[in-house]
């Protein structure tokens, strides 16, 4: 069974960081902040220069629901076209519909524009109305990998969903169950010895780095409010050489 870690990143440094530590792909993202978004061509043209580790582009137009227009459709699969000139290996998509079901025809759309890339179903699916169902379904659409915290804010929490899509998985031959929200090394450990079919794992293992600014003018946002202007998240090396560890023991 082949192990899988999957690192989140939106810089240059936190990609460095992940491939120097021993990940096996790298999910690459802009505004981790607010979930993720997709990320630039030109960070994608800039890793690409130093490293063929795989790399799977999250396309996400905006934060928010996961219910799109045909605008956001159509720049989305412009995306994908251009992303995948640049050197993208695969994608992860998501597309809803208003009752919470996955929305096939929209995914097809996206899937076509892939071109025969590889496929995540990102967290779309941890709200959407019957987990199982979504499951299965992006499994009919080809999609290989499904990334999933079990329908909960954490892995951890979502542990039995997980169990039951690794069981699911097992059964119909469906897409590899990609564990994360929250992941860490001693959450990997924690699933190996309670889940004997989880192999894959995503996480981003963030820490925070001080700014260089030595003047810090205090009370204006350039965001959300409240948002911390002066640390800027990294990939911690650390983290991801302690999950690569757990992974391999």
């Amino acid at each position: 069974m082949k192990k899988i870690l999957e690192i989140c990143v939106d810089s240059l440094a936190s990609a460095r960081h992940a491939i120097a530590e021993g990940a096996d792909r790298l999910e690459l993202c802009s505004a981790l902040s607010v979930g993720g978004l997709t990320p630039y061509t030109a960070l994608l043209r800039q890793i690409r220069k130093e490293s063929d580790i795989p790399i799977r582009c999250l396309m996400r137009p905006r934060p928010g629901d996961f219910l799109y227009t045909d605008a956001e459709l159509e720049m989305l699969s412009e995306q994908i076209r251009e992303l995948k000139c640049a050197g993208a290996d695969g994608f992860v998509i998501g597309c809803l519909k208003p009752d919470g079901t996955l929305d096939k025809k929209a995914m097809g759309a996206l899937i076509a524009a892939c071109g025969g890339s590889g496929l995540t179903l990102h967290r779309c699916i941890d709200v959407s109305c019957d987990l199982e169902q979504t499951y299965l379904d992006a499994g009919e659409l080809g999609i290989d990998t499904v990334l999933t915290s079990g329908g909960a804010p954490s892995c951890l929490a979502g542990e039995e969903n997980i169990r039951k899509l690794l069981e699911l998985k097992k059964a119909s031959g469906g897409p590899e169950v990609l564990i994360g929200a929250g992941v860490k090394a001693a959450v990997i450990a924690h699933f190996l010895a309670r889940l004997p079919e989880a192999a894959a794992f995503h996480m981003s293992g963030k820490r925070d780095i001080e700014s260089g600014m030595l003047f810090r003018r205090e009370g204006i946002p350039m965001g959300v409010p409240g948002f911390d202007e002066w640390h800027i998240p990294e990939t911690d090396p650390m983290a991801v050489r302690a999950a690569r560890a757990a992974l391999d023991t």
